[in-house]
């Protein structure tokens, strides 16, 4: 059995390859996973390259029936032509048995402008595997627009970030579609700076759209190359557990250090907006 990197009653981070520690997982013991892999050439990750298809299996064997994965991926472009990398790597997983639930797309705003003679690229997939059924979907609403504003006004999210439809007309309120925007990690996207000092860092906003989406509070949520630790953090805000892997040291501290601090602010109940303490 792997020793932990840190350990609390709702959090366990390793620092080793996912590859090695995932092995010791509990069959079907995950509610849902949200990660991104290092992928192609895209990014620079201390010389690591991970053993994809072990890493695929695995997340099989340790999802709960009715689990979800999300995977978030996008291509590399080599002499002109994009590697097609995400596209295997979805076929990979619905060859082992998950079902691809959703293909979402991640759009990046704030994208500079580039100079090649190609359009720029714009997201990244977000794959959404399922183990049969998805047992759990809180979808991501959005309020119509009404000229009459009184229609919306019990409209509210509560301190989980679902929203609380009291009294409401289900014509009043839609789904949001598979085209998920945010900012690009690299302007802002994380309220906490530390975060900034990993290469390869997803919004906070994306982590917890996902969490919303496809699981519940106190469900366990994973992250096998949590890099700066943007899932586990927003698993704690959503009063989640988390386990966490990463290679890297420094990226374990730094995950370590946001995560902490999220499940101190947590268990303070200071994520909640009517707390009076904030």
């Amino acid at each position: 059995m792997i020793t932990p990197f840190y350990h609390s009653a709702r959090v366990t981070l390793y620092n080793d390859k996912a590859e090695i520690v995932m092995p010791d997982m509990p069959i079907g013991s995950i509610d849902l996973t949200v990660t991104s892999p290092p992928y192609d050439n895209l990014r620079d990750y201390k010389g690591y390259t991970f053993d994809f298809e072990t890493i695929a299996r695995e997340l099989y064997r340790v999802t709960k029936q009715g689990g979800v994965v999300v995977w978030v991926v996008g291509d590399a472009t080599v002499n002109g032509s994009e590697t097609g990398t995400s596209f295997k790597q979805a076929l990979y997983f619905k060859e082992i048995g998950f079902n691809l639930h959703d293909t979402m797309i991640y759009n990046k705003r704030g994208l500079p402008n580039e100079t090649h003679d190609r359009y720029r690229q714009d997201f990244e997939y977000m794959f959404v595997f399922s183990k049969d059924k998805p047992k759990t979907f809180n979808p991501i609403l959005h309020k119509k627009i009404f000229t009459d504003r009184r229609k919306t006004k019990n409209i509210n999210k509560d301190k989980s970030g679902h929203y609380k439809l009291s009294k409401m007309n289900p014509h009043d309120y839609t789904k949001e579609g598979n085209v998920f925007f945010y900012v690009a990690s690299g302007g802002v996207g994380q309220s906490d700076k530390i975060a900034y000092k990993h290469p390869a860092i997803f919004p906070e906003e994306l982590a917890q759209d996902h969490i919303i989406s496809w699981s519940n509070e106190n469900d366990i949520v994973f992250d096998p190359m949590m890099g700066s630790g943007t899932t586990g953090k927003m698993a704690m805000k959503l009063n989640r557990k988390f386990i966490g892997i990463d290679t890297a040291l420094e990226y374990c501290e730094i995950a370590q250090a946001r995560i902490h601090a999220a499940e101190l602010m947590a268990e303070a109940d200071l994520f909640n907006p009517h707390n009076d303490k904030i």
